[in-house]
């Protein structure tokens, strides 16, 4: 018979393991499934292993034995199973004198060694069990989320849940009850005392089924990065209090008796930690890429493809989205379209036959790429990302919700700023592998959590790479807040290594003057910008240009080789015709490019000023800047929120940074580059590179990650917007500029995905089992993972994608395991830059070894750990 504290303990380990009845098929709830299963084949053989130690594991001490275990345990469990400090006990005065819940910022201790699994909430129809202890019978209720509609912007909503009616099953007699789950608006809340008087169920009991829904989709697990070295230290620490209480007898009985306590909880923490290793190891398996498309200007595109788009049934669907857009009237005509007309986007998810053709226009497609959009929780996107950039971003914005009431993140547990310290720390730990060596991390930040996140950047860049923090004037009428009016925000600079950037430079706000054409510095080098070396032609101090044929003739893309010699012959035929023939060249006699494309040049150049045969162009001074920002133009809620609800229409995205912010940080920098944003909000940093390019014919390509569904809500119409036009009102063009633009868009595998696709054996050979410690066995590796995507018949292997996921990119998915760049994408498969043979995707159609070899490539997506 078990004793009270025995079945105290074996209770918490339920819980833990397994908690309520769930069913259902989402992410969340297999999770608990896994721990179900393995919680029911560990717990026999730990009940056999204590029962094997009966000759101490006996009389009072039995007690004690338990206790001390349910003491131990139940510390470090939170209720969603998560592995790190939950409670402190008070005799453990070593914790409780030092931290405290007000205190655990100070190096966000509480959390610093997880992973806060943050992600989309993802809600599904749930049936759940709840048991009534005292009357003997459970209740039986199903959650119906049809009519439920996901949050945007991190909204701070509560769920509402609303009685529809109770079901008496025909086979058994099961009474089931049915509610209907939406989020609460207006106050609205669900009147639990009401519908426990019309059902006559407790109000704990319903409250309970609630908190299972709630549970399945909302609880932000954290995985534990090391938990077998955690869970030891604290156990080390704990066994030690018990040594120094002075009841203790220190007697060889007493000793044996501790000694017994660590070994059995060393072997739960055995089996905790070998599952929370594995949650690792799916947090941080490369994710696959999916639901891929291109957006593409007009301008851009062949006559033979625009003849293909004027024919195709879904041109229709796309004139429909422009005018939805406020680019053209309801009167326009594809076949009628204008000069003015150039700059519409066409969309490929409308166009899936004609996309390769679009692609084959490029040789070097990444290249060709002005940026990408990337819906995601970020630190998939980041880990996926990082043999692919690695080293190759110059710079990273990121504007992440400032932890207050007005941008929350929603908790369940009660370390709001360490959890937030954790989730910027994750992220930035990554991010930082991303820059290059000369890269520059800009974090937005206000006042609360300022002095938390200067450290935290501290410990992860260096304190000695600090740069500066500059302040900006955000809201010049003021924010109240508390007891002042707040009108600045923060951006904490710090850099991958300081020792390789000199003086920094931002563009002046007012003055101009002439400014040298020819470019100097980096990336001035002819081989790095191979379209902007070309001559100009000078005569009676009056610009002149060649023809566009004989500057298709300078350098051959293809070969990647310059003709010097047809450059000669210019020379002599323009020279005699009495011009100045003016070529880049250095004081070194080093041929270098002009800050300018030659197409610009053309447009621009009676504008330009020549002097003593040196091409001048007006541009905006330079000044190191300085720490403090007041300029207008840095106004949020005029160039941010008034801004953007000019471009969409609407203002259903509240906080949008002021473009003029970012176009500030931008000038910082040369105007090539990558630049990445992994908290994308409503896309101004991608406009804000947009407009910066358009501006100085710069090449500087984007990368934005967000999770929301904005993504596709206000994100990408906003750059296709933009790119039609630089000037709207109420989300209707009002006849500006555009510019030119290719970009691409797609999802990424979420850990939410990977937990409901997974496949896990309930049944452990018995062959894994080491009867010696068959706690530390690794279980997992029974599992398939994603393996049954593969099968092999005859020594054939085929192979079924289709399994896991409809629309996988595998071109974009082999790019970013092996880190190079795309160069084609062809029907078959995927050439990328570096190497000189084509990777095929069609599996079907590949020869056993390259099969092999594209599993072998594949195989940290498909099956993980090992």
């Amino acid at each position: 018979m078990q004793n009270i504290n025995e079945a105290k303990f074996y209770q918490a380990l339920e819980n833990i393991f397994t908690g309520a009845k769930i069913e259902g098929d989402g992410g969340y709830i297999n999770l608990l499934k896994i721990k179900s299963s393995y919680y029911k084949l560990i717990l026999e053989r730990f009940k056999k292993d204590v029962s094997a130690e009966s000759g101490i594991i006996k009389d009072s001490f039995k007690e004690e034995f338990f206790d001390k275990l349910y003491s131990f345990f139940e510390k470090y469990f939170s209720e969603s199973g998560s592995v790190y400090f939950v409670k402190t006990a008070n005799w453990q005065r070593v914790y409780e004198q030092v931290y405290t819940d007000n205190k655990d910022v100070i190096l966000f201790w509480k959390t610093h060694m997880l992973y806060y699994v943050k992600s989309d909430i993802l809600f599904k129809d749930i049936s759940a069990e709840i048991s009534d202890e005292q009357n003997g019978w459970a209740y039986n209720f199903h959650f119906d989320v049809g009519t439920l509609k996901n949050k945007q912007n991190n909204e701070k909503k509560n769920l509402f849940f609303d009685f529809s009616k109770k079901e008496i099953s025909e086979k058994d007699g099961k009474k089931t009850y049915y509610f209907n789950v939406n989020y609460s608006e207006g106050g609205k809340k669900t009147k639990t005392s009401e519908i426990s008087g019309k059902l006559k169920i407790k109000e704990g009991i319903l409250e309970k089924a609630f908190a299972v829904f709630k549970k399945q989709s909302e609880v932000d697990f954290f995985i534990n990065k090391n938990a077998d070295a955690f869970l030891n230290e604290q156990l080390d620490l704990y066994l030690h209090q018990i040594l120094l209480n002075t009841e203790n007898k220190f007697d060889q009985e007493r000793l044996d008796q501790l000694k017994t306590i660590k070994v059995f909880a060393e072997k739960i923490i055995s089996f905790i930690a070998q599952f929370e290793n594995e949650l690792v190891r799916i947090w941080n398996k490369p994710k696959f890429v999916l639901n891929s498309n291109y957006v593409i200007t007009l301008d851009k595109l062949t006559d033979e493809i625009i003849n293909k788009l004027s024919k195709h049934s879904n041109l229709k669907e796309q004139i429909k989205e422009w005018q939805e857009l406020g680019m053209v009237d309801n009167n326009f005509s594809f076949s009628e379209r204008s000069e003015a007309h150039k700059y519409l986007s066409i969309d490929t998810k409308r166009f899936k036959d004609l996309e390769l053709d679009i692609l084959a226009l490029f040789d070097n497609l990444d290249e060709a790429l002005d940026g990408r959009l990337i819906h995601s929780e970020n630190y998939q996107a980041l880990n996926t990302l990082q043999e692919r950039y690695k080293e190759k971003i110059q710079c990273i914005y990121i504007d992440p919700p400032y932890n207050t009431n007005s941008s929350p993140i929603i908790y369940i547990n009660n370390y709001k700023d360490s959890s937030w310290l954790t989730i910027i720390h994750n992220r930035m730990e990554l991010s930082r592998k991303l820059l290059k060596d000369n890269g520059i991390n800009i974090t937005a930040i206000d006042d609360i959590e300022l002095r938390y996140l200067t450290v935290l950047q501290d410990n992860v860049f260096g304190k000695n790479n600090y740069i500066t923090t500059i302040i900006t004037k955000c809201n010049p009428q003021g924010r109240v807040a508390d007891k002042i009016s707040k009108t600045t925000e923060f951006h904490i600079l710090h850099s991958k290594n300081l020792a390789t950037i000199g003086k920094l430079f931002i563009k002046k706000n007012d003055e101009k003057k002439p400014f040298p054409l020819k470019r100097g510095g980096t990336n001035s080098k002819r081989v790095e910008r191979p379209n902007r070396y070309y001559p100009i032609l000078v005569k009676d101090n009056k610009i002149y240009m060649i023809t566009d044929e004989e500057y298709s003739k300078i350098y051959n893309r293809e070969k990647q080789l310059f003709n010097d010699n047809f450059v000669e012959s210019l020379k002599n035929k323009y020279e005699s015709q009495g011009f100045s023939f003016i070529l880049p060249i250095n004081q070194r006699d080093e041929k270098v490019v002009w800050q300018r494309k030659f197409e610009r040049v053309k447009e621009e150049k009676e504008t330009y000023i020549v002097k003593n045969n040196i091409i001048y162009t007006s541009s905006s001074d330079v000044e190191i800047p300085k720490t403090l920002w007041q300029d207008a133009k840095f106004s949020n809620p005029q160039y941010g929120s008034s801004y953007l609800k000019d471009i969409l229409g609407h203002n259903k995205f509240e906080t949008p940074k002021s473009i003029n912010t970012i176009k500030q940080f931008l000038s910082m920098f040369e105007s090539t580059g990558i630049y990445l944003d992994y908290f994308g909000g409503s896309g101004t940093t991608a406009e804000a590179i947009i407009s910066a390019n358009k501006e100085d014919d710069g090449d500087r390509k984007y990368i934005i990650i967000e999770l929301g569904a904005h993504i596709d809500t206000i994100i990408i119409p906003r750059i296709k917007k933009i790119i039609f036009s630089d000037c709207w009102k109420n989300g209707i063009s009002q006849n500006g500029k555009g510019v030119s633009q290719f970009f691409k868009y797609y999802s990424l595998e979420q850990y939410e995905n990977t937990l409901r696709n997974m496949k896990y054996s309930e049944n452990i050979p018995s062959t894994l089992w080491d009867t010696k410690n068959p706690f530390e066995t690794y279980i997992f590796k029974a599992d398939q993972k994603f393996a049954d995507v593969l099968s092999i018949e005859s020594e054939i292997l085929e192979v079924d994608f289709n399994k896991l996921y409809k629309d996988i990119d595998f071109a974009e998915t082999i790019s970013n395991l092996k880190g190079l760049p795309i160069k084609r994408i062809t029907k078959t498969g995927v050439l990328l830059d570096g190497e000189n043979k084509e990777m095929k995707t069609n599996y079907k159609d590949m020869a056993n070894s390259e099969k092999i070899e594209f599993i072998r490539l594949l195989k940290p997506l498909l099956w993980w750990g090992e």
